[in-house]
């Protein structure tokens, strides 16, 4: 059986990411229901707001599902309480050091998954104890590795690394792509852009209909001085090119940034002034539809892949 679905005992090795103002309770459970893994993005959420979100996806889901934390959320104890008062058994944590809540999670009996993008922080995740990692790409949507390693690279490279299962992420929005992740060693991937547009993505409609426009070059990863995050090209985003070509501070960029900017272009859709996490994959979406959608196609295409590469060996062999 693949270690990730019977880690997290789902039908299909695919995990939705959790993506902030995008995967709120409507999102994972539909994922979960359709045979993946629904996570909710607590990093957009106050404390009693994931505690909302948590008890209306266990109402609409009796699938498994999770919570993705950014360690460096501000009140991170307060989160950490609302997912073990609420019973929770899957965390993904992200943006931090996995050592300082991992112990403590297991000791909950919560699975924990990290999210790396180097070897050296993959090592120390599995050295806190994590159950898997999720490899995320330089392709990826949102916060990024200052590295800037691709996926196609960055697989491999932390597979032979660490023991524990590995979770692909940056770039899949396909089954050719999903295809190729198992290829270089992946247990599973991790998708985001692609459900960030689906129809119970908590996206704002405006958000989701410049996604499904957008084409090759229209991200590019920015704020390198504060935190990598890759950004769909708008006003802002032009802005901050601007600002980082002229040599603007760390302290420039973040007035520039403000307060609340994704939450402005992610959740209100301000187009032009708010702040519009997205992957480089953008660019192959067309269409909002349904989750379950998404995801069956996805795994349709992957196994028909499969197939055809079968024939293709046999025909090498012949």
């Amino acid at each position: 059986m693949n270690p990730i679905c019977k880690l997290f005992n789902i039908k299909y090795p695919i995990i939705q990411a959790g993506m902030v103002w995008c995967s709120g309770w409507r999102l994972a459970s539909a994922v979960s229901n359709a045979g993946g893994l629904g996570i909710i993005g607590a990093g957009s959420m106050y404390p009693e707001v994931l505690r909302s979100h948590i008890q209306k996806c266990k109402l609409a889901t009796h699938q498994p599902f999770g919570v993705n934390i950014p360690l460096l959320y501000p009140n991170i104890q307060e989160i950490i309480d609302v997912v073990i008062e609420e019973k929770v058994k899957i965390v993904f944590s992200s943006a931090g050091n996995p050592a300082t809540w991992t112990s403590f999670l297991k000791e909950k009996g919560v699975t924990v998954v990290h999210v790396i993008a180097n070897t050296k922080f993959a090592i120390k995740a599995q050295e806190a104890g994590v159950d898997a990692i999720v490899a995320e790409g330089f392709e990826a949507g949102g916060h990024n590795g200052r590295e800037e390693t691709t996926t196609m690279c960055l697989i491999p490279i932390i597979k032979e690394a660490v023991k524990i299962p590995v979770i692909a992420a940056g770039g899949i929005g396909s089954g050719k792509a999903m295809l190729a992740a198992f290829a270089l060693g992946a247990d599973a991937v991790q998708i985001g852009s692609a459900f960030a547009v689906a129809e119970e993505s908590s996206a704002h409609p405006a958000f989701k209909h410049k996604i499904i426009a957008a084409n090759e070059g229209d991200t590019k990863l920015a704020m390198k001085k504060l935190v990598p995050v890759r950004l769909l090209k708008n006003e802002f985003a032009d802005a901050i090119a601007n600002a980082e070509a002229d040599g603007a501070s760390r302290n420039e960029l973040a007035d520039l940034l403000g307060h609340a900017r994704a939450k402005l272009g992610m959740f209100e859709g301000d187009m032009e002034n708010g702040e519009l996490e997205i992957g480089q994959v953008s660019a192959m979406l067309k269409e909002i539809r349904p989750a379950s959608v998404i995801l069956e196609e996805i795994w349709q295409e992957f196994k028909v892949k499969i197939a055809e590469l079968i024939q293709l060996q046999n025909k090498l062999d012949i």
